[in-house]
């Protein structure tokens, strides 16, 4: 009898062990406001062995440090939080293999997404060529968040263009034509996502129409048009192509 409550003892305690961490600890944290221990702590699991491999530290790192770049911290360790906040929730991203996490936290996910969509377009909206530099940046940046973003792709073309990268631009501009082409819907994008569609084809089909491509232009323009309908600035720049 004690040999069976030893065995079942120690079958317990090999589950128990197997089991990941739920990391109560860093969710306390960021609930009390403590973003500078949480960043810490955090960290501290990502460092060792044992949790370097999962993601839910990765996405409380990320949140933490999202957290503290909006508060304006001048401390020189938190001169880049927001860039590391990238790198983190990118890294959580890459880590879910399940989705499950993306799924739990997307409220989290869609508003970072959001943020850094929000940061593209107020570089792009200097119009000149270093502005389309620092916007290319931010873009590739957004890689980290999502691999095959078909906005991103056709940025990192308009981008390229602008900056006289005619080749890069061409390739840029080629991939996410293919990837675009296979897109039946985006029920189900994220706001970012949508947003971020928009601005690459907007911009993308402005540099088009400077080289006189202006029916690529008007085909990619149509693709879209079909859920962009009630968007006032996509049709403006339907009208003022396609409809001229």
């Amino acid at each position: 009898m004690k040999k069976l409550v030893l065995i079942a003892l120690l079958l317990v305690a090999g589950y128990l062990k197997a089991q990941p961490p739920i990391y109560d600890d860093l969710r306390i944290l960021y609930a009390d406001g403590n973003y500078d221990k949480l960043v810490r702590a955090a960290s501290g699991y990502n460092d060792r062995d044992k949790t370097k491999g999962d993601a839910l530290p990765y996405l409380w790192l990320g949140r933490g440090l999202y957290k503290i770049q909006a508060s304006n911290n001048s401390e020189e360790q938190y001169k880049n939080a927001y860039k590391d906040a990238i790198g983190a929730v990118g890294r959580s991203i890459k880590l879910d293999k399940s989705g499950d996490l993306q799924e739990e936290y997307k409220e989290f996910y869609d508003e970072f997404k959001l943020s850094l969509v929000d940061r593209i377009k107020n570089d792009l909206s200097g119009g000149t060529a270093n502005d389309y530099k620092k916007a290319s940046a931010w873009v590739v940046k957004y890689y980290k968040l999502d691999m095959q973003s078909i906005g991103a792709k056709y940025l990192e073309g308009a981008c390229k263009f602008r900056n006289n990268d005619k080749g890069g631009a061409t390739a840029a501009w080629k991939d996410a034509d293919a990837k675009f082409s296979k897109v039946t819907s985006i029920d189900g994008w994220s706001e970012a996502d949508v947003e971020l569609l928009k601005q690459g084809i907007i911009h993308s089909v402005d540099c088009l129409v400077s080289i006189k491509q202006g029916e690529k232009a008007k085909t990619m323009l149509g693709k879209a048009k079909q859920w962009y309908e009630d968007d006032e600035e996509f049709m403006a720049k339907y009208d003022a192509i396609v409809n001229k």
